[in-house]
């Protein structure tokens, strides 16, 4: 049977190095969090590190040697599961006393617990021997949280030998599957993020890894992060009949997130959530018709039934009562909290300049822009490090980043080979061609503009591991990039992670602002806002893209007409200001649609 998790909560993967070493810092006290294996270079830095912190030696994995890249994943994560057993065993054999990491442990669980109500028991017996039989009792029930990593299917460049063969199965994605195929990591899932990669996902059938040990169980799962059923649906599907099985849905808000932001075709995440609470069984079902007969055909082991479906969610949550409503109402079976843990060194690593903005952060300092060369909308702290240096290299006349990593290498505009739109190289050459064009002079500021918004990812989303732990990664290159969700202007001070635990379970509240909007009316917003933009850059001539705009603004009315129902069902704080905020909403999507040049 699958094993049900300690905590109610899991952090997710942000940025590259946020949350690059979160299972060393939180999964000892059996909360699980994700990790980003894409970037090798910051990857091989943290190895230096931290075989220097448990006292072994480094030995580096060279750049160039055969295999190079997915063996310094594996070894990576080998290393991390290494520290956090160590960890945990500590923990776990810690005094049963106020103020130990042990009594931490318990102390972090949620109320609701049957492991935190014996732990309570514990504390009121006097009784020596069922004092020490509760102890005992209590120790063997401990787990460690669960080791995740992630690989965003987009990123996924060819890798070539010498001679300019590419290398067998060699590209970005591909190594670090099989890097984290060939780790020894347990308790663990691989989370594939940015929808769906064929290529990945044909070449998951290459490892039983990811086979079934037994019904529910599984050494290493895969989890799918989605915005909607559908997308689910098909994913799943497509992995199932490959014998693959996916043992969680992990769905996230379209735009109230942090990093990339995937906006749906104008579903709310409501709406979206109660497709998956009412079909639950069906996508299971639907799912399991294809695994087995795939399974038969390989001469594996077939089953009974499905395995478990977990679905959880994350975006934008911020209290307790939106965490336990999500569990309550829709039934999902974890809460994902990322942005508010930026906050909370003892859960993420960032460095202390870029700390100090995010505690200041207004909601004008949050931007969703084009600072992507994925071309994908982000979000973006303005006054970070790495914008700083952008902008003096356009004050000094060469825009654009030394593109070392060349992990977003995607455009072939003016090279053969791709090359990343934040390079030099592709700014220089698309800056020529701009200024020889004859666009008229406001159009031409404005490419000119998204030109040299682009922001080198690869560097900035790892830089802050490298600072923070003084360990060299690039030379020249210290700007830091950070993509918090809009949450973050709801926090503002250094929290520990017990502190965390408490605000997620609704023991305290580390929310400095007063007035902020509920999870689901924020999104609304962001979605109203952005459909204000797409608007506005819209051609009137182009009647596909006004047809698909009128539909995008019809789907978050039927959004909003949803809420309004929720909303009366069960009034959450401030229900007046709710059904206002849902009112101008209305209001304002319905002006936007009439200025549209086309009925659909």
């Amino acid at each position: 049977m699958q094993e049900s998790a300690i905590h109610q909560f899991h952090i997710p993967v942000m940025g590259i190095a946020f949350t690059i070493d979160s299972p060393i810092k939180v999964a000892p006290f059996g909360i699980n969090s994700t990790l980003s294996i894409i970037e090798d270079n910051i990857i091989e830095s943290m190895r230096r590190y931290y075989y220097k912190e448990i006292n072994e030696p480094y030995v580096p994995i060279g750049r160039k040697g055969l295999d190079s890249r997915s063996r310094r994943i594996t070894d990576y994560l080998n290393l991390v599961q290494q520290i956090v057993n160590k960890r945990f065993d500590r923990v776990k054999n810690a005094a049963f006393e106020a103020g130990s990491d042990l009594a931490k442990y318990f102390e972090m669980l949620p109320d609701a617990s049957s492991l935190k109500r014996k732990y309570q028991h514990l504390l009121q017996t006097h009784h020596p021997t069922e004092k020490q039989e509760l102890q005992q009792e209590l120790r063997q029930q401990m787990k460690p949280g669960a080791i995740e990593v992630n690989i965003m299917t987009k990123v996924d460049k060819d890798n070539f030998q010498a001679d300019g063969t590419p290398l067998k199965d060699g590209s970005d994605a591909l190594t670090a599957l099989k890097a984290y195929a060939d780790s020894f990591l347990e308790n663990s899932a691989i989370v594939f993020s940015a929808g769906m990669n064929p290529r990945l996902y044909n070449y998951l059938e290459k490892f039983s890894a990811f086979d079934a040990d037994r019904w529910g169980e599984f050494k290493k799962k895969v989890i799918i992060k989605v915005s909607d059923y559908r997308s689910a649906l098909i994913q799943g599907k497509y992995l199932a009949k490959k014998g693959i099985w996916v043992s969680e849905f992990r769905i996230e808000s379209g735009l109230n997130c942090g990093g990339h932001a995937f906006a749906t075709q104008g579903q709310l995440l409501g709406p979206i959530l109660e497709e998956f609470k009412s079909r639950r069984a069906e996508l299971s079902s639907s799912l399991f018709q294809l695994y087995n007969p795939a399974l038969l055909a390989k001469g594996k082991e077939t089953f009974e039934q499905p395995h478990p479906i977990k679905i959880t969610v994350q975006g934008g949550v911020g209290t307790a009562a939106e965490a336990q409503f999500l569990q309550d109402y829709y039934q999902v079976d974890s809460v994902g909290w990322g942005t508010p843990f930026l906050l909370c060194p003892e859960a993420t690593t960032v460095d202390m300049p870029t700390f100090k903005l995010l505690c200041e952060a207004q909601k004008s300092d949050i931007e969703l822009g084009s600072a992507s060369p994925l071309g994908v909308p982000f979000h973006y702290l303005k006054g970070a490090s790495a914008g700083v240096e952008r902008q003096q290299r356009i004050n000094n006349g060469k825009p654009g980043s030394p593109c070392t990593e060349k992990f977003l290498v995607s455009n072939t505009e003016f090279t053969k080979e791709p090359i990343c739109t934040a390079s030099r190289k592709y700014q220089k050459l698309k800056l020529a061609q701009l200024r020889s064009s004859g666009l008229p002079k406001q159009e031409l500021e404005a490419q000119i503009r998204q030109v040299l918004s682009k922001e080198c990812l690869c560097v900035g989303l790892s830089n802050p591991a490298a600072i923070a732990y003084e360990v060299p990664f690039l030379k020249k290159q210290e700007g830091v990039t950070v993509c918090p969700g809009p949450n973050i202007v709801n926090f503002s001070k250094q929290v520990s992670l017990q502190e965390m635990a408490d605000h997620i379970y609704g023991r305290g509240n580390i929310i400095q602002t007063k007035k902020r909007p509920h999870m689901f009316i924020k999104e609304l917003q962001l979605y109203v806002t952005y459909l204000k933009e797409q608007i506005a850059q819209s051609v009137p001539s182009d009647t596909k893209s006004i047809r698909a705009l009128k539909k995008f603004g019809q789907e978050l009315l039927k959004g909003i007409l949803y809420y309004e129902d929720l909303f009366n069902q069960f009034p959450f704080d401030n229900p007046l200001e709710t059904k206002k905020e849902l009112q101008e909403a209305v209001k304002s999507i319905e002006e936007l649609l009439g200025d549209t040049a086309m009925a659909v």
